[in-house]
């Protein structure tokens, strides 16, 4: 889950904005938490987080951003579908000081992580999943410092013109039921 997962987010309403510190550039993030044959779950629990536009989570300025900034739960109704207002991620460098810095320096990596949105996905009767989803144009995709990325992870980041957001990340969630083995 990373260092910045924080237990107790907020359930918010479906639809519902998760940034409140005015900065980055909107983006509905939308898509369906299905089964394994693409049936839709309902009741679905989507815990989510994300940096700033600046490239911080709100944990690591506490009383510059916002209580819950970028964070949120919410929960599918029976169409498995999810929807919230964040913002395009931004990429950021990981603390490299230390021990991680000259394990970074004698790999030839620098420490930048790419654009990533976090999402811990739950459902009776499924498997737990958490994963991010990455934004594909990234200067880092490809040189990720904690090896993070997968192909199917990358979402699309569709640019809207005249709507209330100007980015739109669509990315669908297939969960395993638990009595699948791992």
């Amino acid at each position: 889950m990373g260092p910045f997962h924080v237990a107790g987010a907020p359930e918010r309403e479906m639809g519902s904005r998760i940034s409140f510190d005015g900065k980055g550039e909107s983006c509905l993030f939308e898509g369906r938490v299905i089964d394994l044959r693409g049936n839709a779950i309902a009741g679905a629990r989507l815990d989510v987080w994300s940096d700033n536009s600046e490239g911080f989570y709100d944990v690591q300025q506490p009383g510059i951003q916002p209580k819950w900034n970028n964070r949120g739960v919410f929960t599918t109704s029976e169409d498995g579908r999810y929807s919230f207002v964040g913002i395009k991620p931004v990429s950021y460098p990981i603390p490299h000081d230390g021990p991680v810095g000259k394990m970074l320096a004698a790999l030839g990596r620098g420490p930048y992580r790419p654009a990533h949105m976090h999402f811990m996905v739950t459902a009776q009767s499924f498997q737990k999943l958490v994963t991010h989803t990455f934004v594909g144009d990234d200067t880092y995709i490809t040189r990720d410092a904690v090896f993070g990325v997968k192909e199917t992870l990358v979402a699309p980041f569709e640019r809207i013109t005249g709507g209330e957001t100007i980015w739109r990340s669509p990315f669908d969630f297939v969960l395993t039921p638990t009595d699948v083995p791992v």
